[in-house]
């Protein structure tokens, strides 16, 4: 570098998903130089669906990948509810939920977002998979992270973005025990390999009975896909089954498309999301010049429906405190963690109370929310309802 050329900043950033590609990207538009190391040796892809919501959708349009996922867009679809035999119940219209969310959102499958966020960040960034970060030892000028294929990187700061059982965290903040909480529940989301039986076109089947939530989802040859949440009271136990036996175990009652799902998950398991649903609350996401973001500092469940859409505006918002506070880090880290807590602490919340409606406690419950249902597809409720959706994804 030639004399008198400011040498950029640099970043190491665990994990290379949805929140670790986001701040790459970011980062690097902000005028930095970012190593990206993740543990999986290869890219990975999960075939649950994400919506792309408020903050999240402005920090997607702003980190330019929104062209890139405009003919992934799942768009919305009508929602049938059904008995436990696959016999419909009620009906909710596509066009209901169109109307709540309102024209800036967008619904993908995750592997499509975390593809769209690859593609804009590897040439721009190193990235280096089968990597971890073994050790950190930090000074008032940097931080040395040590990694597991014997190469230390000095850096000014180090980015944990790698997931709910975040290695990062362990390293500088402490075990994982301390932080999360476990809400006992497991989910499994997979793809289906064919349109699921008995769902429509452009439509969802689910399946809402005491304790647990089956959802079939039919968007076509390659667009379709199964998700399935149930409350257990050891989930430890239950992930050591497996999906396969776990699942089988949990929803083999069920009629409608459910057992045909479920023999194509027992033909390729390796295809499914499995884990337990879990929060992770920390008092400080920030230590010296580590930070963690999105899963490894907070971690909002799949009930609250707004994960993704944090992990991009956590990003978005870092690389915009670090350059509104250029050369002092510290600064920017305290301006992005005080910003983003009040949200994350709303969306936490949502997610605890969420559980009550994907795994109802009893069948008192069930009829409770399907008479709530009903009563929102009142014209005068629903108007009322699309207000509120608005401004809470505002």
């Amino acid at each position: 570098m030639a004399e008198g050329v400011e040498h950029p900043n640099r970043a190491v950033v665990a994990g290379a998903g949805i929140a670790g590609l986001a701040t790459a990207l970011r980062l690097h538009r902000a005028g930095w130089q970012v190593l990206v190391v993740e543990r999986a040796p290869a890219r990975r892809s999960s075939g649950y669906l994400v919506n792309l919501l408020g903050q999240g959708y402005d920090a997607a349009d702003r980190l330019g990948v929104l062209p890139a996922l405009a003919d992934r867009d799942l768009g919305v679809f009508t929602s049938i509810l059904v008995r436990a035999d696959g016999r419909p119940k009620l009906t909710i219209p596509a066009a209901l939920a169109q109307a709540a969310l309102g024209p800036r959102a967008m619904t993908v499958f995750r592997g499509d977002l975390e593809s769209a966020l690859y593609e804009a960040a590897r040439d721009v960034a190193e990235i280096r998979f089968g990597t971890v970060v073994r050790s950190v030892a930090q000074d008032p000028d940097g931080v040395d992270v040590t990694l597991s294929d014997g190469t230390t990187e000095r850096a000014e700061l180090l980015v944990g973005a790698d997931g709910v059982h975040s290695g990062v965290r362990d390293l500088v903040f402490g075990p994982e025990a301390g932080f999360r909480v476990d809400l006992r529940h497991v989910v499994a989301a997979f793809p289906l390999d064919g349109v699921p039986r008995n769902v429509p076109d452009g439509a969802g089947a689910t399946f809402i009975g005491p304790r647990r939530t089956a959802a079939l989802i039919n968007l076509g040859p390659g667009r379709s896909s199964a998700f399935f949440t149930y409350r257990v009271d050891d989930p430890a136990a239950e992930l050591a089954r497996g999906p396969v036996a776990a699942l089988g175990s949990a929803f083999g009652d069920l009629g409608g498309g459910v057992p045909d799902a479920l023999r194509r998950l027992a033909a390729a398991p390796e295809t499914a999301y499995f884990d337990s649903v879990s929060q992770v609350v920390m008092d400080e996401w920030c230590r010296g010049r580590v930070v963690l973001l999105s899963d490894a500092a907070w971690c909002v469940p799949l009930f609250a429906g707004y994960g993704a859409a944090l992990a991009l505006a956590g990003a978005d918002r870092l690389g915009t405190a670090l350059g509104e506070h250029p050369g002092d880090i510290t600064a920017a880290l305290v301006q992005w963690e005080a910003q983003l807590r009040p949200e994350i602490r709303t969306r936490q919340a949502l997610a605890r109370k969420g559980t009550s409606q994907y795994a109802p406690p009893s069948r008192a419950h069930v009829w409770a929310r399907d008479l709530t249902i009903r009563a929102i597809q009142l014209p005068g409720i629903r108007g009322l309802v699309q207000r509120s959706v608005r401004r809470a994804n505002a």
